[in-house]
C-alpha cells in the first residue's frame, strides 16, 4: 500500500480513530486502526468492540492495500508534523513496517496483519431515517450533562433516544437521568422513525457522535435495530452497541402539579450560584433559594469556611419558599437555557424542581431537592 495524503485531512480521520481506541486493553490489534486504501479513497476504521468508526477520506492511491497501526502514535505524528504537509504512507508487508513520511521527517512504525483486525458484525436495522444534524446535537447536547456515572446502574449510563407522545404529537425524544436529576428533549419526528425501537446510546458513543454533527444542515442517516445503533455521513459512519438494559419510567418523576413559578435571567443565576458556591465545602455544595416576591436570595452556609449571600431580582409571585439544591446540579441545567430566561416551578421543600426555557416544554429538567 502507498498513499498520500493532506496533513489536514489524514489528521481529522485519525483523531477520530484514535478517540474510540481504548488506552489500556489486553488485544494489541485493538489499540490500531486499520487504514484501506482503494480506488481515490483511503478508509481509516477503529474499535474498542462495542463502538466503530469508518472515516473515508480522498487521497492519491499509488498502491492499493491495507494495514494497522497504532491509532494513538500515528495521530501524535501527524499533530505534530506542520501545516499544509504533503504525507505518504507506504506499508511495507516483508518487514511489517509503515512509513510515514513528510517533507524531511521519516517515521517507520510496527503494524500487524489486517486479517487480525475485528469487524464489528453488520446488523440487521429494523429502522432506517434521516435527520438533521442540527437537532441531533440539540437532543444529545442538552441530555448528557444528566447521564449517570455509576456503574452499578449501568442501564442509566447513556441517554434514552425513542419515540415518545408530546404535547404537539409524537416526538423523537432524548432523556438521560442519575437518579437526581433528569433531562428530558424533544425534537420533531424525522419521516421513517415511527416504528424505531426505544434504545440507550452509551455515553462513549454520545461523546463521539457530536463529531459528525459540525454541520447543522447535514442529514445523518440513522439505522437502530434492538442491539445496535449506526449514525452515518457520506464521510464517517458510527455504529455502537447499545445498552442492554431496560430504561426506568422516567414520566413518573417529572412532576406535573408544581404551581410556584421563578422566572429569572438564566446568565445571571447561573453566575450568582457559583459566586456563592465559592465558600462550600466541595462534598456537599449545597445553595438554598428564598424565594419571595420578585426576590431570590441564595445562600451558602459552611461551617468550616464561611457563609455567602447574593441577590436578584426576579419574577416570582407565590408564597415564601425555602429550598436548597446542589450548585453543580444548578449550574449544569442553568447552562443548556438557550433563551434569557429559566422558569423554575416549585412544589415545596421537599419536592423536585421542574426546569425550563421559558414557555417551550420542548426541554424539561428535573432537580431532586436538597436539606440545608
Amino acid at each position: 500500500m502507498k498513499i498520500s495524503i493532506e496533513r489536514a485531512t489524514l489528521l481529522k480521520a485519525v483523531s477520530q480513530a484514535q478517540s474510540v481506541v481504548e488506552r489500556r486493553n489486553t488485544i494489541p490489534i485493538l489499540a490500531n486502526v486499520l487504514i484501506e486504501a482503494e480506488g481515490d479513497t483511503v478508509s481509516f476504521r477503529a474499535t474498542d468492540l462495542d463502538i466503530e468508526v469508518v472515516d473515508r477520506v480522498p487521497a492519491q492511491v499509488e498502491r492499493a492495500g491495507a494495514t494497522t497501526v497504532s491509532a494513538v502514535m500515528l495521530h501524535e505524528i501527524v499533530r505534530k508534523l506542520p501545516d499544509g504537509a504533503l504525507v505518504s504512507l507506504t506499508d511495507d508487508p516483508r518487514t511489517g513496517r509503515l512509513a510515514v513520511e513528510a517533507g524531511r521527517s521519516n517515521f517507520s512504525l510496527a503494524t500487524l496483519p489486517r486479517e487480525d483486525f475485528p469487524v464489528m458484525a453488520s446488523s440487521e436495522y429494523s429502522s432506517n431515517f434521516a435527520a438533521r444534524a442540527g437537532d441531533l446535537k440539540r437532543l444529545f447536547e442538552k441530555s448528557k450533562f444528566a447521564i449517570s456515572t455509576e456503574e452499578t446502574r449501568y442501564y442509566l449510563n447513556g441517554v434514552y433516544m425513542h419515540v415518545a407522545e408530546g404535547e404537539d404529537g409524537r416526538m423523537l425524544r432524548c432523556v438521560a437521568t442519575d437518579g437526581h436529576r433528569l433531562a428530558r428533549v424533544d425534537a420533531s419526528l424525522p419521516e421513517g422513525a415511527e416504528d424505531m425501537p426505544g434504545v440507550i446510546v452509551p455515553r462513549k458513543t454520545v461523546g463521539e457522535l457530536r463529531k459528525l454533527l459540525d454541520d447543522d444542515d447535514m442529514q445523518i442517516a440513522i439505522s437502530v435495530s434492538e442491539t445496535k445503533v449506526r449514525f452515518a455521513t457520506p464521510e464517517i459512519s458510527l455504529t455502537s452497541k447499545v445498552i442492554d438494559g431496560t430504561f426506568p419510567d422516567y414520566t413518573r418523576v417529572i412532576p406535573v402539579g408544581n404551581t410556584k413559578r421563578l422566572e429569572v435571567d438564566a446568565n445571571d443565576f447561573a453566575k450568582a450560584v457559583d459566586r456563592v458556591a465559592t465558600v462550600s465545602s466541595e462534598r456537599s455544595r449545597a445553595v438554598k433559594l428564598m424565594l419571595e416576591e420578585d426576590k431570590l436570595t441564595l445562600s451558602v452556609n459552611s461551617p468550616d469556611s464561611g457563609n455567602a449571600t447574593e441577590e436578584l431580582v426576579v419574577a416570582y409571585g407565590d408564597e415564601r419558599l425555602e429550598i436548597g439544591f446542589n450548585a453543580k446540579y444548578l449550574l449544569e441545567i442553568s447552562s443548556q437555557i438557550d433563551r434569557e430566561n429559566a422558569v423554575f416551578l416549585f412544589n415545596s421543600a421537599g419536592d423536585p424542581a421542574l426546569v425550563r426555557e421559558g414557555n417551550d416544554t420542548s426541554a424539561v429538567y428535573v432537580v431532586m431537592p436538597m436539606r440545608v
